[in-house]
């Protein structure tokens, strides 16, 4: 009885060493395969980058060709205008921004960003058969939703990077993002080629297809995982991004909400922001002009000849290929700080004042504002169609200088508060934007073009001021103390 007994205890022992033993193994095979805090972080940048891409293919193509399509609607029941609808979308972004982090400090990011894309989805939608009230109504949606999108995007991009990475994040998601400019547009290049005029069939054909590819996108966030603290500095994460990243957060949701809004305003009134608002001035002015006034204005030269159409998406194509270039060069350049932001913001504004220059000389005074049967008048050359797309790729290659800076130097100096400062960088730089789609209206070219070089000069010298002190305001720490 004994011996059995013995032998009974014997075989537990080794029975549960052997569970002891796997559950071992189990443990170090999980541990091997896990991904490890910076490849998430990383991953999870490559995903937001490439869910923007898809929805922006969509959204940024359907900006560019908007004011075309309409003037081509043979429908006499809708009154709408592309160049009003934009400015009430940024009208409305601007002022939703004062908000947007309340709601992105409840919601979270993900889900933030997962409903804005839906009301980017309707608004796409709304052309494929467009009514002037569906068309204005989901411009005022779309604002309150971009304003929450871009404060979460800006808050994941932050918490998925630190002060050695946020450059090199900043590169990669705006280069993924800009490759939206390129396969839109080459779609709308090969779909138009040749035509004069836009059927309501190639209308529908067109918006069903960027409806989709929006949802794409869409969708694509829930793929954006929790990044872990991967150090000790990473344990020291200020209570807004604690919050956003864990909803589990004793501190009630009414008053994250109430804190995050009494914190943009704080900021908003801080010399760097004020400095910093000169240049994101500036992008919002650049951002209309390339989005919407350049390709209306390519389009709407007769001179051009049957082509004028399909270079609205040639045009697109350009400015993409300039951002993606821009975007993935200046994102290796930041991996090594020697040299700063300063020269990078440089020589997007030498590049954009020679594009301003080469458009001044290239196309009509009176192509932004022109009708439906366009314009034969000519400027200071015979219309070029290479001039036109070379200025296209220097826009978009002088965008991504100044954004992929402006979106640095802000995950760097408000790394402990990103939300808030992501806010009010996309209050003034929509707020611009929706001021630039309104008198694109009635300003003749040469004006629009003065107002983006004054703004500009500006933007880059204030710029410049924030960069040289910005190691000392971030080493005192982020109080928001003026420098």
């Amino acid at each position: 009885m004994a011996d059995e007994q013995r032998r009974g205890a014997n075989l537990q022992g080794s029975l549960k060493r052997k569970i002891e033993l796997l559950h071992t193994d189990e443990d170090n095979f999980l541990r091997k395969n896990k991904m490890s805090p910076k490849l998430k972080k990383l991953f999870n940048i490559i995903i937001l980058g490439v869910a923007f891409m898809f929805m922006f293919t969509a959204f940024q193509t359907c900006g560019n060709v908007a004011q075309t399509v309409i003037t081509n609607l043979n429908n006499t029941n809708f009154h709408g205008s592309g160049y009003t609808s934009m400015a009430i979308i940024y009208g409305v972004f601007s002022a939703s921004n004062l908000i947007s982090p309340s709601v992105v400090a409840v919601v979270g990011p993900q889900l933030s960003m997962f409903v804005s894309g839906i009301f980017y989805s309707i608004y796409i939608a709304v052309f494929i058969q467009p009514f002037t009230w569906s068309f204005y109504t989901a411009s005022v949606f779309i604002g309150i939703a971009a304003a929450v999108l871009w404060t979460a995007q800006g808050n994941c991009l932050t918490i998925n990077s630190d002060e050695n990475t946020i450059g090199r994040n900043s590169g990669i998601f705006w280069a993924l993002l800009q490759c939206s400019l390129f396969f839109g547009n080459l779609y709308i290049y090969f779909a138009w080629r040749g035509k004069t005029h836009i059927s309501e069939s190639d209308r529908r054909t067109v918006f069903i297809a960027l409806t989709v590819i929006s949802l794409v996108g869409t969708f694509l966030f829930f793929l954006i995982r929790k990044p872990e603290k991967s150090n000790a500095l990473e344990e020291e994460v200020s209570s807004t991004d604690e919050s956003i990243v864990d909803n589990a957060s004793v501190q009630s949701k009414a008053t994250r909400a109430v804190d995050a809004f009494k914190r943009s305003i704080k900021l908003y009134f801080t010399r760097e922001i004020l400095l910093l608002s000169i240049t994101t001035a500036y992008t919002g002015l650049e951002l209309t002009f390339f989005s919407g006034v350049y390709g209306t204005c390519i389009g709407a030269v007769n001179r051009f000849g049957t082509e004028e159409k399909s270079l609205i998406g040639l045009s697109g194509i350009f400015i993409g290929i300039g951002e993606i270039l821009g975007g993935g060069f200046f994102g290796l350049v930041n991996k090594d700080n020697r040299f700063g932001r300063n020269p990078v913001v440089m020589l997007g504004i030498m590049v954009h004042f020679v594009a301003f220059y080469l458009i001044f000389y290239n196309i009509p005074n009176d192509a932004p504002i022109a009708s439906y049967e366009g314009t034969y008048n000519r400027a200071y050359m015979n219309p070029s169609k290479e001039v036109a797309i070379l200025c296209s790729f220097l826009l978009g290659l002088g965008d991504s200088c100044f954004n992929t800076q402006l979106l640095s130097i802000l995950g760097f100096l408000y790394s402990e508060d990103s939300a808030p400062a992501f806010a009010v960088f996309k209050f003034v730089q929509s707020i611009c934007a929706a001021i630039a789609f309104f008198y694109s209206n009635y300003l003749l070219l040469q004006w629009q073009l003065l107002i983006m070089v004054l703004v500009g000069f500006f933007g880059t010298i204030s710029f410049f001021t924030v960069e040289w002190e910005a190691a000392a305001f971030v080493a005192r720490g982020a109080d928001y103390r003026s420098i």
